[in-house]
């Protein structure tokens, strides 16, 4: 039976959410595995952090006539972010934000979390559009002060790496989930044959119905069209089709997301193996205009991995694709070997150990260092000089994860030594073995964190968990102020959607020995509308 078949199809109105409000609350406390119920008289530093920070949000963050919460705080005022005179929410930009709801009311037994944003999704189903879209994204938001929907581009639809957290949607309405997942396909696919895309969907027209028996024609990747493919919006898409198939049991909806991920690993270069940003072009093509002089067709758009993209393809997108493979087993082995082809690329052709950098490349394996634009484009204004940039911590996370779902010594390899550059110490000659790790590290990045806990995961041992602990023992020192998780002391917006408390939560779970207990980060980027500092708000 597929996951969460035993939910019944219907849409939440109030009455029936309280109903399943109940039900869920009894499966928690009454029902609950072992690790479930905190021991309040161990709870650790950590744990109650987090603890204190839900509880503010929910006292503070939370609408007053609606269960919607806000993006984000201003910590001085205590009241919603703002942005272009809206009060900030945006359910895309809550979903880091709900998987903390959903691991503390694990971890504590405490049903108000998980209840809280079971709520806010329930608001959002019963105002669902007939096309099955959400007003979310990008584009689209909930301004509280008006309850109403307000944006800067009309009747758009966007998702880019907001990968949501669709196993609470599904439980909350399965029938709302799955006209969402069809609904995203049939508004931004133009063309099933071809899957021609958009970034951009439209909400006109109403439920598409069953989308799923159409043909595909399997193009050859970099056909001209309109439309520019990313691979941020295909990830959303590829998920969407993906976790669909899990939780239905209807197998032609994952067909089409390995048909996707197909288009872009269809986009390698021969010899690389480098994988492109999007598997079309425009004519004229952004890339070539730029770069042609020099490159032709080799600088098309989508060939250009400046830093952006390569932490798009072989950070955030490796990361939800090796994610979705270890929910669907057998059935995601495609989208494991498309990750782990990426990441042994990308160490091989990009990364620089001695240096801890990476190098804007061409697929082809061109190297664009030093490389200075002739004319103002896409890429940049004429002068432009391109450089290497310091390995970010969600590809020491890609490169750990990798190797624990791989056990590829060429990933640990590249994960040893980007544990080096972020300051992490000597991980070993292999997990466990010969480690020197530095637990006096000033290192209080998330995604390390959570590296480290892949790490520990792949039988490292406990001095991994003991690294990851002194990290979250610096997030508490210099990202957790005032009640809540802050770039740092000077910031005075808190993104509710920021990665930090994931992250502790995850690391106390882990500590239990149960990391199921908290849902897995999925590479799902933590966007919020503004985030600025103390000294630029004093200055508005």
């Amino acid at each position: 039976m597929p996951l969460h078949a035993g939910f019944r199809r219907h849409r939440l109105g109030r009455e029936t959410l309280m109903r399943s409000v109940c039900l869920f609350t009894w499966t928690l406390v009454v029902a609950a595995p072992a690790w479930a119920i905190a021991d309040t008289d161990q709870e650790g530093a950590m744990l109650q952090a987090v603890v204190e920070y839900a509880d503010n949000v929910l006292r503070l963050g939370r609408d007053a006539d609606t269960p919607l919460f806000a993006d984000g705080l201003h910590v001085d005022t205590r009241q919603p972010a703002e942005f272009q005179g809206w009060s900030l929410s945006n359910l895309a930009d809550q979903q880091n934000f709900f998987r903390v709801l959903t691991g503390l009311t694990r971890l504590t037994g405490d049903p108000r979390y998980a209840n809280a944003a079971r709520e806010a999704i329930a608001w959002h189903f019963e105002r669902q559009h007939p096309s099955g879209l959400l007003n979310w994204g990008h584009h689209r938001l909930i301004d509280l002060r008006t309850h109403e929907v307000v944006g800067d581009s009309g009747r758009v639809h966007e998702l880019k790496m907001n990968f949501p957290f669709y196993e609470l949607m599904w439980e909350v309405d399965t029938e709302a989930t799955e006209r969402f997942l069809r609904g995203f396909w049939a508004r931004h696919v133009a063309d099933f044959r071809t899957l021609n895309f958009n970034r951009h969907g439209s909400f006109s027209g109403g439920d598409p119905g069953d989308i799923w028996d159409r043909e595909f024609a399997g193009p050859e990747p970099f056909y001209a069209t309109g439309n520019l493919t990313f691979i941020n919006t295909g990830a959303d898409l590829i998920q969407a089709a993906a976790v669909l198939s899990k939780y239905s049991g209807d197998e032609r909806p994952l067909d089409w997301a390995l048909r996707m991920a197909g288009m872009f690993r269809r986009t390698r270069h021969p010899e690389t193996r480098l994988t492109a940003y999007q598997f079309t072009r425009r004519d004229p093509d952004r890339g070539v205009q730029q770069f042609g002089d020099d490159f032709g067709d080799r600088a098309l758009e989508g060939k250009i991995l400046v830093r952006y993209k390569g932490e798009t393809i072989y950070g955030y997108v490796a990361v939800l694709r090796m994610r979705l493979a270890e929910e669907l087993g057998d059935a995601g082995e495609e989208l494991l070997q498309w990750a782990h082809d990426d990441l042994l690329a990308y160490a091989r052709y990009a990364y620089d150990p001695e240096t801890h950098t990476i190098r804007p490349l061409l697929t082809d394996g061109t190297d664009l260092t030093g490389y200075r634009l002739k004319r103002n484009g896409y890429h940049g204004r004429a002068g432009t000089v391109f450089e290497p940039w310091e390995a970010g911590s969600i590809q020491l996370l890609a490169y750990a994860l990798g190797y624990r779902l791989t056990g590829d010594a060429a990933l640990w390899e590249t994960a040893r030594a980007m544990a080096r550059g972020h300051g992490l110490g000597e991980l070993g000659r292999t997990p466990g073995r010969a480690a020197r790790l530095d637990l006096e590290t000033d290192n209080a990045d998330p995604h390390a964190l959570l590296a480290l806990l892949e790490l520990h995961r792949a039988g490292g041992g406990s001095a991994y968990l003991d690294l990851a602990t002194r990290i979250g023992e610096n997030i508490l020192a210099k990202k957790f102020h005032r009640g809540f998780f802050l770039h740092s002391e000077d910031h005075v917006v808190a993104s509710f959607n920021s990665l930090e408390p994931l992250a502790l939560l995850s690391l106390e779970a882990a500590r239990r020995g149960a990391p199921e207990a908290v849902p897995a980060y999925n590479g799902g980027g933590d966007y919020m509308h503004t985030r600025i500092n103390r000294a630029a708000a004093q200055t508005r």
